[in-house]
């Protein structure tokens, strides 16, 4: 069996390292756009620019061309950018074979059509394409290190989502199954903008009170949204829900957590993401999210309050103001 990861990011690559160490397939390739990236991994067996000191697998290879590098393959790993999956896939999908498992770990939304990267992955795929994605509370570079971790794959037929499982299952790296494919896409989304929320709460120098706060009214949105667009109210309790939402929101390895604490010590956005070679997909997800919610008449409070820090300068201290002198509710609210 032949696998290609498209997308040499951290997570990409720690994917790729997985699959290439599991040695049940006869080859794992990893395509980067960064030319660097290709010949740091093919020469060195490390990728300097986004897992950098991480050796990896030596039977993993990279390669610059796209459609070289998923030519055959019998499973592919979309780990683009989510505004960058359509134009890459679209590149890729002349040398997909139609029974090939396209498999989503990608965590953001098309900024464009407000969509999630499966419906991104079925609008320029082959119809017959079976589509999965997986997602969960899972740091690449803990992956990377094979710390215990459990995520999740969600596919419409359970049967796809099981290959899912036998594929990436690991002594380390549990796989558990789901249907409820929008449910797990919206909330591996979602928690990227509540995390930069909690990185602008520390920055801010506020403590765990705030933060669990932030954490469970967080979830909370992320819920109302979901199951206005049809997603299951279970999944935002599991791993792709309340699981990532803990990891990104408190882990010290989270990007979206990093860039939210910058802000709320006072940097600008631009002054924040700049020299930065890695997405921090919070960001675009933020506008996204308010612009989804305002279109299904759904309220996120904190998404809206984070979009105004993030692209209307308001200061994080006058967001936090107003999110606690809002009109008072009860907590279950639509």
């Amino acid at each position: 069996m032949k696998i290609a990861v498209v997308g040499g990011g951290a997570w990409g690559t720690a994917l790729a390292d997985l699959l290439a160490r599991k040695g049940d397939f006869a080859t794992v390739s990893l395509w980067a756009r960064e030319p660097e990236v290709v010949e740091s991994v093919n020469r060195e067996h490390l990728n300097h620019m986004f897992l950098p000191g991480a050796a990896l697998a030596p039977g993993l290879t990279a390669d610059g061309d796209l459609t070289a590098a998923v030519r055959g393959a019998e499973v592919v790993v979309s780990a683009a950018p989510s505004h960058a999956v359509r134009e890459v896939m679209t590149r890729a999908r002349g040398q997909i074979g139609r029974g090939a498992l396209v498999v989503s770990v990608s965590k953001g939304l098309d900024p464009e059509r407000l969509a999630t990267p499966s419906c991104v992955l079925a609008d320029v795929l082959p119809k017959e394409a079976p589509i999965a994605v997986l997602s969960g509370p899972s740091f690449a570079r803990e992956v990377y290190a094979r710390q215990p971790t459990a995520v999740v794959a969600a596919a419409r037929e359970h049967a796809v989502a099981q290959q899912v499982q036998q594929v990436f299952s690991t002594g380390f790296f549990r796989v558990y199954s789901a249907t409820d494919v929008l449910g797990v896409e919206l909330a591996g989304a979602l928690k990227n903008v509540i995390a930069l929320a909690a990185g602008i709460l520390e920055g801010l120098g506020l403590g765990h009170n705030t933060r669990a706060a932030l954490i469970t009214r967080g979830l909370a949105e992320i819920t109302r949204l979901g199951v206005a667009l049809g997603a299951e109210p279970a999944t935002f309790a599991g791993l792709a829900g309340m699981g990532d939402l803990i990891l990104t929101a408190t882990g010290p390895l989270s990007r979206n957590h990093q860039l939210g604490v910058e802000l709320g010590e006072g940097r600008r956005l631009e002054e924040a993401l700049a020299g930065r070679a890695a997405v921090v997909e919070g960001v675009n997800t933020a506008r996204s999210a308010v612009t989804l919610a305002e279109r299904h008449g759904v309220e996120l409070p904190i998404a809206r309050e984070v979009a105004e820090v993030l692209f209307h300068r308001k200061s994080p201290s006058q967001a936090v103001a107003d999110l606690m002198e809002r009109e008072l509710k009860p907590e279950h609210w639509r």
